[in-house]
């Protein structure tokens, strides 16, 4: 596979973040010739812009959003929104990488776009003070609450170990496409937060995911046949510690980067490196691998690094 070696030499070198970047690695592993767009990549990797502009960048390589979105659909754009913090704090998906996805999506002739998280926070303070409301509404789209379980609807995991059942909110079930759009921070309890635990708020009982094995629940969940089409993961300033709400600026990594890809799986392990970890050693990524879910293994992939 081209640019199979592109985390295994650099990112999988299992030096902490901020160690990495200060040893110029972080330069020298998103250096390099491009490929050409329309190339088949399990991972499209970004750095060095801002979230809108290197989603641009990103997006073209695996052949614009219309790979994804066709005209006349209905589409779903799940950012993470569970904290009421500022932008600047990193507890959320970036605002101006939500604002550019769904532009995105109305350029290839999407009828609607919507947006919602189950939020932690009081959720009317989490929309607001994350940015995320107005951006959503500058760019034409709809956010819509998630705080009520009349919202959500019971569905069957086939094959679970732990999470059988779930009430999941009535936009996954209904949309014709499903961007999901995490960002990369610390978790106390799952250790990192990627694609796979964003899914946490599509559903209306995380309780049961913190009291049943919440990592089994995590990997259990990706079973659910309602998944992302596309996975876009804001890791432009990444929460190192403290999280999954953060406490201050002082506990960001400023890494400028963006990871796309279809696989949840495998945009997570990227994840992992970047925060100085083994995919392995995440346990729901590795749960996650080993029920079929997708790639763990980041040098068996084909891998197409960007530098803006």
């Amino acid at each position: 596979m081209k640019r199979r070696n592109f985390l295994r030499t650099s990112l999988g070198a299992g030096l902490a973040a901020g160690t990495f970047m200060s040893l110029g690695g972080y330069e020298k592993a998103f250096a390099g010739k491009r490929l050409p767009s329309g190339t088949e990549y399990d991972l499209i990797a970004v750095m060095g812009g801002e979230p809108a502009a290197m989603f641009d960048m990103g997006i073209q390589a695996l052949g614009g959003i219309g790979t994804f979105v066709k005209k006349g659909q209905k589409v779903l754009v799940k950012p993470n929104i569970g904290w009421d913090v500022v932008p600047e704090k990193g507890g959320n998906t970036n605002p101006a990488l939500v604002k550019r996805i769904i532009e995105h999506c109305y350029r290839a002739g999407a009828k609607e776009v919507y947006v919602f998280d189950n939020t932690c926070d009081n959720w009317i303070k989490c929309y607001k003070n994350s940015g995320i409301e107005q951006a959503v509404k500058d760019a034409g789209a709809k956010i819509v609450p998630g705080n009520s379980e009349s919202y959500y609807q019971e569905v069957t995991i086939p094959n679970a170990k732990k999470l059988s059942s779930a009430k999941v909110h009535e936009l996954v079930l209904s949309s014709d496409v499903f961007i999901n759009v995490p960002v990369l921070k610390h978790h106390s309890s799952a250790m990192m937060t990627g694609a796979l635990k964003n899914m946490m708020g599509v559903v209306w009982d995380r309780g049961f995911w913190h009291r049943n094995n919440l990592n089994q629940c995590i990997a259990d969940y990706a079973l659910y046949s309602r998944k992302p089409q596309l996975n876009v993961m804001d890791a432009y300033n990444v929460m190192m510690r403290n999280g999954p709400r953060g406490v201050s600026v002082a506990d960001l990594s400023n890494m400028k980067s963006l990871l796309i890809s279809s696989d949840w799986v495998a945009i997570d392990a990227a994840g992992a490196k970047m925060m100085g970890r083994e995919p392995s050693s995440v346990e729901h990524i590795a749960l996650a691998a080993g029920m079929g879910i997708g790639k763990m293994d980041l040098s068996s992939m084909n891998i197409h690094r960007m530098k803006m």
